[in-house]
Order: structure tokens, then C-alpha cells, then sequence
């Protein structure tokens, strides 16, 4: 009896293994449904809008873009547009988040999505780990503390590719704190800006040169 237990294990195993394994993926369609979720009162500050997010995920594949950096995760609103256009490109999105609670959620709601292939989701300090990742990215997305926006321009601007993107979030609702990064992105001569007429909060794109 012993004998035929073990043989039936192995081939339950072995017929398991066979088995495909179940796409959880949702489509784009299924991903526009859920989104809301994310918008839900208490927690639409903490996010872009869907006018932004679509054009983040058209600028991911019009840029063909293979590798992407987020500094602020939030709870993965963002990521979420971006991982999506990179699943047509196969690039990776790296997105750094401080908060864990904030982390922890961003998370759950890329692998609700299927996502999480596509995202390098790391819990660190941005000011600290920019510095020691390497380039180049195809684009930058930066939505963290405002105040230091200026300083993660400057830390990201030579891991851009030519003809790639640093685009900032909220750069018309928060102008009056980013006036030191608002004049260094339209009088750098390393870059070329231009603002998001559609964007509700201001979505700025540098785009190098």
C-alpha cells in the first residue's frame, strides 16, 4: 500500500507540473475597470489622474521605452499606467517608494492586476538610492515630496538617453513649491520641456537632448 501511495504521488506530481499555469493577467480593459478603486475618496491625492495616467502609458509606447524609473509609488496608481505600456514594450518599471504602508498596497493592487512582472517595486529612500542605480531609463516619472524635486532632477538627468523623458507630476497645483525645478527645467539647455495641456494638475515632460 505504501508502494502504491508513493506512485501516486509522483504521478499526481508529475500530471500538476503538466498543467499550465493559470494567467491571472487582467487585459487593458479589465485593468481601466479597476482602477477606480484607486481613486475612491481619502485616497485621489495620493494619485494622477486617469488623463495623465494614459498619457504616461502612451508616452511608455510611443517612446518604446525598455526600462522606466518612478520615484514616489504611492499606492501604485501610476506604476500600474506605466507597467501597463511597458507590457507592450517588455521593458521593467524600477519604482521606489518610502512609505511601507503605501508599498504594501501598490503590491497588492499590481498583482490583482497581473503586473507584477513588469515592476521592481523597492522600499527605500529615493534622495539615498537614485544615486547608485544605474541608467540609462527611457523615462523618469517623478511624483514624491515636492521640495525635492529640484534635487531628483538633477540625480536622473544623466541616466536619461537622448531623447528620453523627465516627467513630473503636479507642477501647476503645486507650482508656488517647485519654482527652483520649474526654472531649471525650461532654461536648461540639457533638456527640452513642454507642459501637458490635458493634465488637471500640471504634468510636465523634459525631454533630453
Amino acid at each position: 500500500m505504501q508502494v502504491i501511495g508513493l506512485l501516486l504521488l509522483v504521478v499526481g506530481g508529475m500530471v500538476a507540473q503538466s498543467r499550465p499555469m493559470s494567467n491571472t493577467s487582467m487585459s487593458d480593459t479589465e485593468i481601466r475597470a479597476y482602477l477606480p478603486r484607486l481613486l475612491e475618496p481619502g485616497q485621489r491625492e495620493a494619485n494622477i489622474s486617469a488623463v495623465d495616467g494614459q498619457h504616461l502609458h502612451d508616452l511608455v509606447v510611443r517612446l518604446k521605452a525598455k526600462r522606466v524609473l518612478e520615484i514616489g509609488t504611492a499606492k501604485g496608481y501610476s506604476a500600474i499606467w506605466l507597467a501597463m505600456g511597458l507590457r507592450k514594450t517588455g521593458g521593467q518599471l524600477v519604482t521606489l517608494e518610502i512609505h511601507e504602508a503605501y508599498q504594501a498596497v501598490a503590491r497588492d493592487h499590481l498583482a490583482a492586476t497581473g503586473l507584477s512582472p513588469f515592476v521592481d517595486a523597492r522600499l527605500v529612500d529615493a534622495l539615498e538610492a537614485v544615486p547608485d542605480i544605474e541608467g540609462p531609463f527611457d523615462l523618469v516619472f517623478i511624483d514624491a515630496i515636492k521640495t525635492d524635486y529640484l534635487r531628483y532632477y538633477e540625480m536622473v538627468l544623466d541616466k536619461v538617453r537622448k531623447g528620453g523623458v523627465i516627467a513630473a507630476h503636479n507642477v501647476t497645483s503645486n507650482a508656488q513649491q517647485l519654482q527652483d525645478f520649474l526654472t531649471r527645467i525650461k532654461s536648461d539647455p540639457a533638456v527640452r520641456t513642454e507642459f501637458f495641456g490635458g493634465s488637471p494638475r500640471g504634468l510636465s515632460l523634459s525631454y533630453r537632448k
